[in-house]
């Protein structure tokens, strides 16, 4: 019989006390009346500089028109996600407007300095992805963007230089490059092995593990961070679970949710600097922030994931 979807909203309603607890912004991370427990950092292998390990995806959600109706979950998310301690915020021209939206949100909040932007550029041709970059600086209303990266793949041998010498003209802070189809991997790997960069960004879930298998454990020899993307698998890992319970086992990780379940698998591999979860409404952001604190899967649980996981009907 072929798996029900359900929507993470209602994942949130069964995962237990617990989880909802924290949703509601009643849990550890954002008591009422009590100190938020600090949120785990990691370093930037090539600085040493720490950024917390959720941050924020806008790929999709954040493609919103002017009104600030529409615009209005975006900002308290943004609000709530930079007072809480949280910093990378990863965009991309080819997001729509998400560009326009964080650059404007962000300006409006006043918070631009305590964010991490990162973006990238998409374009096989010298003077188009310049205009690009161009475009993104506007867009995001900064003088300055902290990481940019070539995307998928795109103008890799033409853009790259660019993006190099724009970080020795201290314009950009960090160079990256990013990849979430499979297929690509191979020449992720070719790349990885020959250039001199600070960032990946790549696929990797519970339900695509692929990447860790050479990508992950390279980026660490390399002394590269590593953004995560697409965690949830756009949403496939929560139609796999279903309505079940979370197993008695998770709490051992201080797991309180599906989701939590999810970021926490990927982030306790030692490669993983942050995960970028999709994250347009406060009752996810609350949710994922919570993967950012408190104990994380150790080898033995991690294999049990896997085997619980893939064990689920498909």
């Amino acid at each position: 019989m072929k798996q029900k979807e359900i929507s993470r909203r209602e994942i949130l309603k069964v995962t237990g006390a617990a989880g909802a607890g924290l949703v509601l912004g009643v849990g550890p991370l954002v008591g009422r009346g009590s100190r938020q427990s600090p949120l785990i950092q990691r370093p930037i292998p090539s600085t040493g500089e720490k950024v917390p390990i959720v941050g924020i995806g806008t790929a999709r959600r954040y493609s919103v028109g002017t009104s600030s109706e529409e615009r209005a979950p975006l900002k308290e998310v943004l609000k709530n996600f930079a007072d809480m301690g949280g910093k990378v915020v990863d965009t991309a021209p080819s997001y729509g407007t998400a560009e326009i939206v964080v650059g404007d949100l962000t300006t409006e909040l006043k918070n631009r300095e305590k964010l991490f932007l990162a973006t990238k550029v998409r374009k096989d041709d010298l003077k188009s992805g310049k205009g690009e970059l161009k475009a993104s600086f506007k867009k995001l209303r900064t003088e300055k963007i902290d990481l940019i990266q070539v995307h998928n793949l795109v103008g890799l041998d033409l853009m790259l230089p660019v993006l190099l010498e724009m970080k020795k003209e201290g314009r950009i802070r960090y160079v990256g490059v990013s990849t979430s189809r499979n297929r690509q991997y191979p020449d992720f790997i070719k790349m990885m092995k020959k250039e001199d960069i600070d960032f990946i960004q790549v696929n990797y879930s519970l339900a695509s593990r692929t990447s860790a298998e050479t990508i992950l454990p390279l980026a660490r020899d390399r002394g590269m961070a590593v953004l995560v993307n697409v965690p949830f698998g756009r949403g496939r890992l929560f139609g796999r679970v279903g309505d079940r319970s979370l197993p008695d086992w998770a709490s051992e990780a201080d797991i309180n949710s599906w989701g939590q379940f999810f970021l926490k698998y990927v982030l306790s591999h030692p490669a993983v600097t942050c995960v970028i979860p999709g994250t347009a409404k406060m009752s996810y952001l609350t949710d994922n922030m919570g993967a950012a604190q408190g104990k994380m899967p150790d080898r033995g649980m991690r294999q049990r994931m896997e085997k619980f996981f893939d064990d689920l009907p498909s």
